[in-house]
């Protein structure tokens, strides 16, 4: 039976503060789905965290020192970590789900990298020790005997800014959590909709406010479209304040763009749904995604989805969203006038965003991802 260390640092550090974000969520669904089987004994190893309990996992977890002081020590001179303690001799394999890429000596590593975001667009990062912190993350990436990413765009940037040959990388798209295609009830979705003063049709868009997330454009788009229209469809945007945003904020806080533009900090889960499944359309224009998995999320909500036709959101969206040009805010303005005025693209984008949707699933995810340990484990 393999023993496999699992990387839950990032997991453990989201739970800690309180909510989940994309590298969580794909750390917890794939330990969900390892724990459940019989053809591994899995490991969780977070460093510096405790990792609390989760519902429906069963687990115990190792707590290894803070990731830092080792990663630079190994990073500099390529030793083993130096908080390790014995947790090397019960595994036969390390997976870095999170970007937190260690050095065990001869315990082989599986690193999963996203994106190559800090390096091609550091612009978009955090300037607080930025060159260090890449430089780090640079070498660490040298510890892993295989790279995992998400999308073949990734692939190309990791390639690109790591050096790591392409018989090195395996492209595991991501799975759509279950939820997303629950069906709710009539009621559940009118108390929703009502209790945030929503009316039937409305756009949404989703995600921390940042530059990458083109919510200034999409603010742009919608402004730009007809009175009547605006009257009668708000933008709803629903996402935490991120960097080089305050601008954007402010004007959401004392509504400068006007009343049909309603900010939603944060949104619990059944909520969340609720609103997806009642939106006219996902407005995601991103300018950069590794994979862009809540493009996925509104095809398996039933809701169309507008998406940029850049980096890697052609290739998760396929056929099944209409792809604008990010940069250009009429393009994406278009896009969402012809989702309100022809019902019947609408509703052949939602048939072909749920086929697409129920093609990418966590048990897949999973499969594929052991295909790699066993590749790792055998020599390849």
């Amino acid at each position: 039976m393999m023993r496999i260390g699992f990387g839950v640092t990032v997991l453990a550090r989201c739970l800690a503060a309180g909510g989940v974000d994309g590298i969580g969520s794909y750390t917890r669904e794939l330990l969900k789905q390892f724990v459940a089987t019989e053809t591994m004994d899995v490991l969780p190893i977070s460093f510096g965290y405790p990792l609390p309990p989760i519902q429906d996992i069963d687990y115990k977890a190792v707590q290894c020192p803070p990731f830092a002081p080792s990663a630079i020590i190994s990073a500099v001179s390529g030793l083993p970590f130096l908080g390790r303690g014995d947790v090397g001799n019960k595994i036969d394999l390390f997976h870095a789900t999170d970007h937190l890429i260690p050095n065990f000596g001869k315990v082989p590593v599986v690193a999963t990298l996203m994106d190559a975001i800090p390096l091609s667009h550091p612009e978009w990062a955090s300037a607080n020790f930025r060159f260090a912190k890449n430089e780090i993350w640079r070498r660490s990436v040298r510890f892993a005997s295989h790279v995992i990413t998400i999308s073949e765009h990734s692939k190309q940037e990791i390639q690109t800014h790591f050096a790591v040959p392409a018989e090195k990388i395996t492209v595991i798209p991501l799975g759509v959590d279950e939820r997303w295609f629950r069906p709710i009830t009539t009621e559940a979705r009118s108390e929703t909709l009502q209790r945030y003063g929503f009316p039937n049709k409305f756009f949404l868009s989703l995600g921390t406010l940042q530059p990458r997330k083109n919510i200034a454009r999409i603010i742009e788009a919608y402004l730009s479209l007809p009175e009547c229209i605006k009257n009668a469809v708000p933008l709803v945007i629903v996402g935490r304040a991120g960097w080089q945003c305050d601008e954007i904020v402010d004007a959401l806080e004392s509504k400068a763009y006007g009343t049909s533009i309603i900010w939603l900090k944060h949104l619990p889960d059944d909520e969340l749904l609720a609103v997806m499944k009642s939106a006219t359309a996902l407005v995601f224009p991103s300018l950069y995604e590794g994979f862009g998995l809540p493009v996925l999320e509104a095809f398996a909500a039933g809701t169309p989805v507008i998406t940029s036709n850049i980096t890697s959101l052609p290739e998760v969206a396929g056929d099944a969203a209409l792809l604008v040009n990010p940069f250009d805010s009429a393009s994406i303005a278009q896009a969402m006038l012809q989702l309100l005025e022809q019902p019947e693209l609408a509703n052949s984008l939602k048939e072909k965003g749920l086929v697409r949707a129920k093609e990418h699933t966590w048990q897949q995810t999973a499969s594929m991802t052991l295909a790699v340990y066993r590749q790792v484990l055998n020599g390849g």
